[in-house]
């Protein structure tokens, strides 16, 4: 079932929000919808502050990755502020022995998969194995290039197939990659096979400095069904809707029916990445709008109704964030960089002349800068 309202061709519609399940408004009221109710029936008040503390730790994360960044700590930073709710609503419905494949933005879903503080920043700094074994917490490394990781998704999970078990892959995407063959083509495959994969299409309205509407006349939840996968279309900004989103469709996966498809309509905040100026293609008025559509601040008022947004929880709450982005800042001012003529070990099990001719090329080449160096002394 696609859970979409009647799709019009209008550029619009594509970035609107009006027509998105959800549970929880952007002024923090529980509203109810017949189709993601059953899905969260469980989530009690103590859930609810978990999942506000869940994204205020990866809000920080995020802040302590472009501060550094910006003091020259990293090389580049790709944000994820306002994205929290989809990542970790999403995350949280996973089990251990899931398998997930992100792009290089879902540092919500890394966190709630049991990332450590240094996997975040050391991979940024280009340091030797500098992220996390992906078996370890069950999760591929983050993937640069644009929608390959829906490939891997649905290569494992015709794997799961093969093994018998009820596990389930999942892959996030941006609206952008939503155009990429990959991703079709993993489309493809994962109908074809039936393959137990849940496809996660972040649309945060901006694939680098295009808009969704260049990307998308329809909403893009819309062109699933045309593989023969169901679709759901979520606030992207509401944390609950997204972890039912995400139930719905692992229970889909899980039960032999095969692939499922989200997309969550939010917004990102900052820029592409920390070498982008989303100033220049990006009107401050809209910026301002999705402001109030802030997936931490809808819960806080939820919780607050509830008389569970109290002082000691909120100190408690900064103080973890305090904890986890000095471990972020240390982790990052605390790496051993290899010498710069390093990147040629290991690269042939065997040397050979061709290596041993650019090691030399290389290492006259470095000794250049500190020649410049002593010069300028």
């Amino acid at each position: 079932m696609t859970m979409t309202h009647t799709l019009t061709p209008t550029a619009e519609l594509a970035a609107d929000t009006d027509d998105v399940a959800r549970l929880l408004t952007p002024d923090g009221r529980r509203i109810s919808d017949p189709e993601l109710d059953r899905w969260v029936a469980d989530i009690d008040t103590a859930t609810l502050q978990s999942l506000y503390r869940d994204m205020m730790l990866v809000r920080r994360i995020d802040i302590e990755g472009v501060a550094l960044q910006r003091q020259g700590q990293l090389g580049l930073w790709a944000p994820c502020q306002g994205q929290e709710g989809v990542q970790v609503g999403t995350a949280r419905a996973f089990r251990a022995d899931d398998f997930v494949f992100p792009s290089y933005r879902e540092i919500g879903v890394n966190y709630v998969r049991g990332a450590k503080p240094a996997d975040f920043v050391i991979a940024w700094r280009g340091e030797e194995h500098s992220t996390y074994n992906p078996y370890d917490i069950n999760t591929a490394t983050p993937q640069i290039i644009i929608g390959a990781q829906a490939l891997h998704a649905v290569g494992y999970a015709m794997g799961i197939q093969r093994d018998g078990t009820d596990q389930a892959s999942a892959a996030y995407f941006g609206d952008g990659a939503s155009s990429q063959g990959d991703v079709n083509e993993a489309m493809v495959f994962a109908s074809s096979f039936r393959s137990p994969v849940v496809f996660v299409c972040t649309n945060n309205q901006w694939a680098i400095s295009e808009p969704v509407t260049v990307q998308a006349k329809f909403p893009i939840a819309g062109r699933a069904p045309g593989f023969g996968i169901p679709s759901m279309r979520v606030d992207g900004n509401d944390v609950l809707a997204c972890l039912a989103a995400m139930r719905w469709a692992l229970d889909i996966a899980r039960t032999g029916k095969g692939p499922a498809f989200i997309e969550a309509v939010t917004y990102r905040m900052g820029p592409h990445t920390t070498s982008d100026d989303p100033t220049r293609y990006r009107d401050k008025e809209e910026v301002e709008l999705w402001k109030g559509r802030d997936p931490i601040a809808r819960v806080e008022a939820l919780l607050r109704t509830e008389d569970a947004f109290t002082d000691e929880f909120a100190a408690q709450v900064a103080a973890d964030a305090d904890e986890l982005g000095a471990q972020v800042r240390a982790a990052a001012l605390g790496a051993t960089s290899r010498e710069p003529i390093g990147v040629l070990d290991h690269v042939y099990a065997e040397p050979h002349s061709g290596l041993e001719e650019q090691r030399a090329w290389f290492g006259a080449y470095l000794d250049g800068f500190s020649s410049g160096e002593e010069a300028g002394r």
